[in-house]
């Protein structure tokens, strides 16, 4: 997990995103991987300056395995790139800066938000109702040559600024250098903004980011636990650190796999002597959100979860219609004797599947993750070999008489090469998922013409995936000695290709899905 949301392979992943559905992932800044793609910089910086003159951007170069506002600087121009031996040995990412953030008492400040992570396979995630405000601790300026050096303007970090003299520990969740996200919400819902539209903006942006990580997740989880066998419930607190700007949208920094959960800091009461002193807003918001971790994950909760509706099963089994009514009021009372229930009331919101209707169509890639996993072969591993692409090709009948096996040998060779050099995971030889996903979507350009990319891809997993069931159904039937049996077959217009019926919801008006989501936080758990 940590290694899925390193700012590089993170980058990488919204990036595929972002080519699907540039629209839906506009909420990640424009980002550039170092040292591979300093020309690819320079060369765009330059071509954007010369179409609009007026444009005098910043850019923040943030190290790939860099945590706390390690080795984070500000730059003006790609020239100030430091190059150096450095950058080799630990990779970078350079993002657009935000200049216009919205300011509270004229003061640049992020949002954590902790969101959990429950399951993989079927998709699960919840968000804390509230969060955390980190402030800077200087007044914010926009970035010039004479600033970019003041990291307490710039940077957000508590690790920073913590060290800076203008630092506020304070007892309550309103004031001070650290806040309650619920207390910002109150200010500006007095001056009249939209907070159920600000905390949808926020939920969409944090689905959306945990939908682009999920391929990567699926892989590297089977090759620790292969699928049908039996294994431990995984789960992760993630740290979303979300950047309000002016105009109340929300944009993604970056995502923590370790965030912090210390509810003290340290005080010290002479030089050199430190005390440990409780920070009530670290503790109002962490201490809600383990705990209701903990309630969710718990494996002897599901068990008496699993028991109970086992009981109700029985009792309706024996009256079809309903239980009797004293083993009705059995079950109402089981779950009000539980100790869990004295408990304050639930911070954690499933936001996922609750709107899985409305984010469904943007997993794409995780199905084509589904396709790469199929054709590894060999367990434990995360690299897709010349055969397994072979057969990829061979039983979802990709070839035909413009592609043929020889052409498919040459596409892995040229991907793979390309994706070995920049030293994209280098344990083992092979293709990667992201590099079988720019083979896919290059044979899906390649079949189905003049169709937007979300189309072709959507088209050619359809088609792999009918060929591979098909495959699926005529290998059973043969096992059992059963005749095959076709199943009726529907012939799409675009490049011919027989279908067979599913009954799929049409995806949704994407401009609008944000404005329909319902305000979690004043829902029921």
């Amino acid at each position: 997990m940590t290694e899925m949301v390193r700012k590089i392979t993170l980058s990488r992943a919204v990036r595929i995103m972002q080519e699907l559905f540039p629209e839906e992932y506009n909420f990640y800044p424009r980002s550039w991987i170092l040292p591979e793609e300093f020309t690819n910089f320079l060369t765009e910086v330059r071509l954007m300056k010369d179409n609009n003159p007026t444009w005098k951007p910043t850019f923040i170069v943030k190290p790939d395995g860099g945590c706390q506002g390690d080795g984070i600087y500000l730059i003006k121009e790609p020239g100030e790139v430091r190059l150096m031996g450095n950058l080799q040995s630990r990779p970078a990412v350079v993002q657009e800066y935000i200049s216009k953030p919205l300011l509270v008492d004229k003061l640049k400040f992020d949002i954590r938000l902790y969101v959990l992570l429950k399951s993989l396979e079927p998709l699960e995630v919840y968000v804390a109702k509230d969060g955390l405000s980190r402030f800077c601790t200087e007044p914010y300026q926009e970035p010039t040559l004479k600033n970019l050096h003041q990291v307490f303007m710039h940077l957000t970090n508590y690790s920073l600024n913590i060290h800076s003299g203008n630092f506020v520990h304070s007892d309550s969740s309103n004031t001070g250098s650290k806040r309650t996200f619920s207390s910002i919400l109150c200010r500006l819902s007095s001056k009249g903004v939209d907070i159920k539209k600000v905390w949808s903006d926020i939920i969409a942006l944090v689905i959306k980011t945990v939908i682009a990580m999920i391929p990567e997740l699926k892989v590297y989880y089977q090759s620790d636990i292969p699928a049908g066998k039996p294994g431990p419930s995984c789960f992760q607190i993630l740290g979303f650190d979300i950047l309000l700007m002016k105009n109340l949208k929300p944009i993604l920094l970056e995502v923590n796999a370790n965030p912090s959960m210390r509810i003290e800091h340290e005080k010290e009461l002479s030089p050199g002597v430190f005390e440990y002193v409780p920070s009530p807003v670290d503790e109002e918001v962490k201490v809600a959100v383990i705990r209701d971790t903990l309630r969710l994950v718990d494996p002897h909760k599901k068990r008496k979860e699993d028991k109970l509706s086992q009981t109700v099963e029985l009792a309706s089994q024996e009256n079809k219609d309903f239980p009797e009514e004293e083993s009705m009021d059995k079950l109402e009372l089981e779950p009000s004797a539980a100790p869990e229930n004295n408990l304050p009331t639930v911070c954690l919101k499933q936001v996922f599947p609750k709107y899985s209707k409305q984010f469904n169509y943007l997993r794409l890639v995780e199905r084509i993750a589904v396709l790469f996993i199929r054709f590894l072969g060999v367990r434990g591993t995360t690299k897709l070999g010349p055969t397994g692409f072979r057969t990829f090709v061979r039983n979802c009948k990709i070839s035909n008489s413009s592609f043929c096996m020889a052409a498919a040998d040459i596409l892995y060779i040229d991907i793979s090469r390309k994706w070995n050099s920049l030293g994209v995971d280098q344990r083992e030889s092979g293709m990667g998922l992201q590099a079988f996903v720019e083979a896919f979507f290059f044979l899906a350009q390649r079949r189905y013409k003049s169709l937007s990319l979300h189309e072709q891809v959507e088209l050619l997993i359809d088609f792999c995936e009918y060929n591979l069931a098909a495959l699926d159904e005529k290998r059973m039937a043969c096992s059992r000695g059963v005749p095959e049996r076709r199943p009726a077959l529907v012939t799409c217009q675009q490049d011919r290709l027989h279908l067979r019926p599913v009954s799929r919801t049409p995806p949704p008006n994407h401009h609008r899905l944000a404005h329909k989501l319902v305000d979690y936080r004043s829902s029921r758990p």
